[in-house]
């Protein structure tokens, strides 16, 4: 988070900095735990698409509040950009969708399965809303890939969505996956915002199933076994009558007397005087090289 910003007088913002978190949308996971208790009983915890961090810190500070060093909760943070280090978090820069990321996992974890994944990604949007959704909706299945892999029976799943009108698809493929599945609206989470979070609780491994990675299968061929259901065009160019879908209970999280996201808050006075310091320094993204090239003139179209 930048010393200035044109939201400095976003409340979730300024408590963001002010409490040393990364980035505001540590409060969205925070609120999720109020509604669900997420984090009761957790052990080893992988959160995927994870820079810059912030969720990895709510992570950190809450497993392992009044606890010894023996008894600290194991947490792996992955995403192909560089982060800067937490305590209390080994951070991984590899790809989610390949098979030695979920190995090294499982060595850190000691062959232990997680008891919670989490992933907070989403590409960079484009405006157009049904790419968008479609993007963010490959990427959950990406996410939802590693976490059957690695998932205890009974553990739990949290993933940013883009509600779209054909989500209770997605609603549907997770149902056959979880006993519980809702869609929630932490308070910190912009109304005028399509994002929402998927709360997965209680992973039921489909019988005689075995997930396994493979860099050459799509997300639809990897659950192709599993018979979660999925979405097709029949030869008429209709949808199926009996196909199935299914709407998830929505929920609004967050205590009512807490800020409103899309308000804008004038500072008083003494904040007004405080400059802050950035809490994390801006991580270059993969395509920065190519911008400096472009900048310079110095990139040029292959014959």
């Amino acid at each position: 988070m930048g010393k200035a910003s044109k939201d400095k007088r976003d409340l979730y913002y300024r408590r963001a900095k002010e409490e040393g978190y990364r980035a505001r949308s540590a409060f969205k996971l925070l609120q999720i735990n109020e509604e669900f208790g997420i984090f009761s009983g957790v052990k080893r915890v992988v959160d995927l698409c994870a820079a810059p961090g912030s969720w990895s810190q709510v992570l950190s500070k809450e497993l392992n509040k009044d606890t010894d060093e023996t008894d600290r909760a194991k947490i792996v943070a992955v995403d192909l950009q560089p982060m800067t280090p937490i305590d209390g978090v080994t951070c991984l820069q590899a790809d989610i969708t390949h098979p030695k990321t979920l190995l090294k996992i499982l060595q850190l974890f000691g062959g232990e399965p997680a008891d919670f994944v989490c992933s907070d990604g989403a590409p960079d949007v484009t405006g157009l809303h049904d790419l968008d959704e479609y993007i963010q909706a490959q990427l959950v299945l990406c996410a939802l890939q590693l976490t059957t892999c690695i998932l205890r029976p009974g553990g739990t799943f949290v993933a940013k969505i883009f509600r779209g009108r054909d989500i209770d698809l997605l609603y549907s493929q997770f149902s056959y996956l979880f006993e519980s599945v809702v869609c929630a609206k932490p308070r910190s989470s912009r109304g005028t915002s399509l994002e929402a979070f998927i709360v997965c609780q209680g992973y039921r491994p489909r019988p005689n199933w075995k997930p396994e990675l493979d860099l050459t299968k799509s997300t639809e061929e990897f659950f192709e076994d599993a018979q979660i259901g999925k979405s097709y065009i029949g030869n008429d160019m209709e949808f199926p009558d009996a196909e199935e879908r299914s709407i998830a209970r929505f929920v609004a999280c967050g205590d009512l007397e807490d800020g409103d996201s899309d308000a804008t808050y004038v500072l008083n006075t003494n904040e007004r005087k405080r400059n802050l310091e950035p809490v994390q320094m801006p991580t270059a993204p993969p395509y920065k090289k190519a911008l400096e090239l472009k900048r310079k003139g110095e990139m040029q179209r292959k014959s």
